[in-house]
Order: structure tokens, then sequence, then C-alpha cells
């Protein structure tokens, strides 16, 4: 039987603290011990989850020798405390983007290649049941060729968020998510942006990403929304998806005359009519949970994460060129 692996939580705030949750509940895990800099929130989750908590991290890292840990620490700390723990020979699952800037989400990578240790970046949406269907449906050719990919956040402004923008927080979920459903990589992007609310950095996004495979993506998310919303719909020959990722629906809308041809005609397509509006199976759970089992699998049976170091970066690159835009007001070609 193989021994717990000891884990560790770097940044117990929004985030952090439903890992923490998360590993205590994992069978094979030991929570081995926090660490924050905020004492009040530290000393919470100490006594909520009987385990030991540190100031600093490196304390935490060369005390209770942890195996493995979660770096959900403010954006602009991820390289230092995610170095210093793959350092270590430490396996890391570090909150997204990755780095705040490509250089060090780049430095990242290649430090975790060079000892060895698994590195896994928290873009949580990758392992929400519903968008893992949805990617089986249009590998399975269900949408047949897609026209467009629609993705929409919106919601009220973080009290939690200082350091970055609507941006790099939120739309990197969605710019990971367009890349993985569309299977490329977008080669231009523009982007109309505001700042309204946050002191220093955008809080709404309204973008184009043109993917070289000829798919075309929009984006809209923002902190300005009294209401939370967070949705995607992929819309192809066939049909047209729906995702909420709230509830973990999937609603498949069909192309009646799409239905009625047979697939080979479908390139001579000149209409699209209402057919059945068909609600996707999906095994609901916590995508959370799912994103620290397969970071766990990754260690134990020596493979990839889900979501790569690589993939994350990538991500990052495409937020930067959206932000670039929104503030040029031009259109930014992307080299992938």
């Amino acid at each position: 039987m193989n021994e717990p692996l000891r884990a560790g939580v770097i940044g117990v705030g929004a985030m952090g603290q439903h890992h923490v949750r998360v590993y205590r509940e994992i069978p094979g895990v030991e929570l081995v011990g926090i660490a924050d800099a905020d004492e009040k929130q530290r000393a919470n989750l100490s006594q909520r989850h009987n385990v030991t908590g540190y100031s600093d991290f490196r304390q935490l890292f060369d005390e209770a020798k942890p195996q493995v840990v979660t770096v959900a620490v403010p954006t602009a700390l991820h390289f230092e405390v995610a170095s210093a723990a793959i350092e270590r020979g430490i396996h890391v699952l570090i909150e997204k983007p990755i780095a705040e800037t490509e250089a060090d989400g780049r430095a990242l990578i290649e430090l975790a290649a060079a000892h060895g240790v698994v590195l896994a970046v928290g873009h949580i949406e990758r392992h929400n049941p519903a968008i893992t269907a949805l990617k089986q449906a249009i590998s399975d050719d269900k949408l047949g060729r897609i026209f467009q990919l629609r993705a929409q956040r919106i919601g009220p402004f973080p009290a939690r968020i200082r350091d970055v923008g609507v941006v790099l927080d939120l739309a990197t979920h969605d710019i990971d998510i367009l890349c993985h459903l569309a299977s490329s990589q977008p080669i231009r992007v523009f982007a109309e942006t505001q700042q309204n609310i946050h002191s220093t950095r955008e809080d709404m996004v309204s973008g184009i990403l043109s993917f070289g495979n000829g798919i075309t993506a929009m984006l809209e998310v923002n902190w300005l929304t009294p209401t939370k919303s967070r949705r995607l719909v992929a819309l192809g020959a066939r049909g047209m998806y729906e995702v909420d990722y709230i509830t973990q629906d999937l609603t498949y809308y069909e192309n009646g005359l799409a239905q009625q041809d047979n697939y080979s005609s479908l390139q001579l397509l000149r209409g699209v009519s209402e057919g059945r509006v068909i609600r996707e199976p999906v095994e609901k759970r916590e995508p959370l949970r799912l994103e620290v089992e397969d970071f766990i699998g990754a260690v134990r049976e020596g493979r990839a994460p889900r979501v790569t170091g690589a993939h994350s970066l990538a991500a990052l690159r495409i937020a930067h060129a959206l932000v670039l835009s929104g503030q040029t007001h031009q259109v930014v070609e992307i080299e992938n």
C-alpha cells in the first residue's frame, strides 16, 4: 500500500482554504502544514483543520517536509514561492495564471523539468464535468465543423483582487478553455477594455480571438455585473452546445436541417432551423476536487497533469495580448 502523500498549502485565502479542505478529504493524502502571512486567517484554518500553520512558507518546506504543495498566493508571488518548492523537489499545483510574466512562467516550467517534479496549474474549469462532456462531444464530431465559441464570465467586483486585472484573473479561465475546445491557438486577438472600479487595472474586457483553424471566439468578462454568470457556447454545423459552468448543465440545440441531411452534404448546408433541445447527462462533481485528484494522480503515476505549465503559459501569452490590444486599440498578432 502506498504511503500517504504529505501535502501543504501556501496561501489560505479565497482559493487556498478550499485546497486545504480538499486535501483533508482525499484518501491517501496527509495535510502536514499551511502557510500564510495573514495571522488571523492562518490561525483560523489551523484550528479548523487541526494542522500546523506557518508564517514563512520556507519553514513549512523545511520542517513539515511536504511532497506536494498548492501555491495559492497572489500572482506576483507565484514565481518566488513555486520556485522555492521546486528547488526542494516538491511537486507543485499552482493557481492560475502560472506567473505574472511569461519569462517567469517559462522559468518555472524549465525548473520543474530540471528537478523532475510535476508542475500543474489550477485552470479549474478544465475539470468541470460539463466541459469534459462538451470536449468529448466535439471529439465525437457531434457538432460537425465548429464555427464559433462564445464565453461569458461576469459578476461583481471581488474584494480579494489587488494585483491583477480581470483578464489575468478571470479571462485566463476562458482563454484556456477556448484553446482546449478549439484544439488550436489564436493567431490574432482584438479587445476593448475598461477600467471603472479597479484602481489600477482593467475590470472589463470584450475580446475576439481568431484561431489558426478558422474558429472565431468571443470573450465577455467583467467585474461590473451585479449577478454572476458563467456560460460557454459552441456553435457548429449540426447545432449548438451551451454550458452553464455553475450548474454543470450541458444543453444541445439541434440544427433541424442538418439532422435531416447526411453528413457529407453539410458543406452545402444553406439554412438553419430549430430542432430538438437535449439536456445531456453530466455526472456533477466538484471541479476543485477533480483538479487536486488529477494532480495527486500525476505525482503517483509519473504522468503529466491535465493542465500543464505549457498550457497555462499559452493562456498567459494570450491574456497579455488581449491587455495590449485593449490599451492600444489595435489587433495583436500572436506568434505560436
